[in-house]
């Protein structure tokens, strides 16, 4: 494996779009409430055709002391899952009729 890549090499096609692997479910919803829809349809229509392949091979890692090529990967995963709803239901980033999503401060132990 080449120590610089930033993804697996069967996925470095992906590569463009590595400002969605973010570590944090607040830093993927912000990135959803602050993109626009062109934004997140060029990220959506990039990973669907892409997820089986994607799934397949996350599946052959556990999570625990995952290579950082393969975390990454795992992170735009996440952010998938997370501009979904907006792409494929309320056709805008926030959610419709729902809660102001900036209101909202974590809280960690």
């Amino acid at each position: 494996m080449d120590e610089r890549s930033l993804l697996p090499e069967q996925f470095r096609d992906l590569e463009p779009l590595l400002s969605w692997a973010l570590s944090s479910e607040r830093e993927r919803s912000a990135k959803r409430h602050t993109g626009s829809m062109a934004e997140l349809r060029a990220f959506y229509d990039a990973m669907i055709p892409r997820m089986p392949d994607i799934l397949e091979f996350l599946n052959g890692f556990l999570l625990h002391g995952i290579p950082a090529d393969v975390n990454r990967l795992f992170l735009m995963t996440l952010s998938l899952a997370e501009i979904t709803p907006a792409i494929e239901n309320f056709g805008q980033p926030a959610v419709l009729d729902g809660y102001d999503f900036f209101r909202f401060i974590p809280v960690h132990d």
